[in-house]
């Protein structure tokens, strides 16, 4: 009996003529996912490598620390959108199955890029593109999750973090057993690329956001 993960997912071996799609959705997935466009925007707008300030991510919440809501707020816009639109492309020629291969590969493309020796963002942003291409209703309670949190703590990394605990059962319970086996991995990534941030809170030397960043990682005031 097939497993309800694997169910109407494009085979991962076989003749080439069956598995091609797997490898499409992998491979243009990941090329999407891994484009930098934290670092991009930043560079474009005369601001230098935004690797080298705050936190050294790509991210959004980094690229806040610039002083440029516009450009942290293009970032987010950009870094969510090519989660979605991987899904929906790969889901538009491929099938859902391949859909959903294509929105994890780009998540993983965000947070290891190969054009960055695979030192890319924290993947929140991405997670929650894919996640509204993916059930729009089971991402949309994921943004809210991620809004409510940071809104009332300002810890931009424990509401990714909460959004994506929460993102596996807001599947299930919208979406479908398939999605929400599928976001436990998600959730998995996220939490494991949040593990320093997690260990901050605890010390409570997590920055809030729009704070900046000693170099130990430790809260230096507000930045912008």
């Amino acid at each position: 009996m097939e497993h309800p993960l694997l169910e109407g997912m494009p085979p991962a071996w076989g003749p080439l003529e069956q598995v091609w799609p797997f490898y499409a959705a992998v491979l243009g997935g990941y090329l999407l996912g891994s484009i930098p466009f934290g670092l991009v925007v930043t560079w474009l707008a005369g601001l230098g490598d935004v690797r080298r300030i705050g936190s050294g991510n790509i991210g959004a919440t980094n690229v806040l620390r610039t002083g440029r809501k516009d450009l942290a707020a293009l970032t987010l816009l950009l870094d969510g959108g090519k989660g979605a639109a991987a899904v929906l492309i790969a889901t538009a020629y491929l099938g859902a199955g391949a859909g959903m291969i294509a929105g994890g590969a780009a998540l993983l493309g965000h947070c290891f890029p190969v054009w960055l020796r695979f030192k890319g963002g924290k993947g929140i942003a991405t997670a929650l593109g894919l996640a509204l291409a993916l059930d729009w209703k089971a991402g949309l309670a994921m943004v809210v999750i991620w809004l409510v949190v940071a809104g009332v703590t300002r810890f931009s990394s424990l509401a990714g973090v909460l959004s994506a605990v929460a993102a596996p059962a807001l599947f299930k319970w919208l979406g479908t057993e398939q999605m929400g086996q599928f976001a436990i991995g998600i959730a998995m990534l996220i939490i494991l690329r949040h593990i320093a941030n997690l260990r901050r809170l605890m010390k409570g030397q997590e920055p809030r956001i729009g704070e900046t960043k000693n170099d130990d990682g430790t809260r230096a005031g507000t930045g912008g």
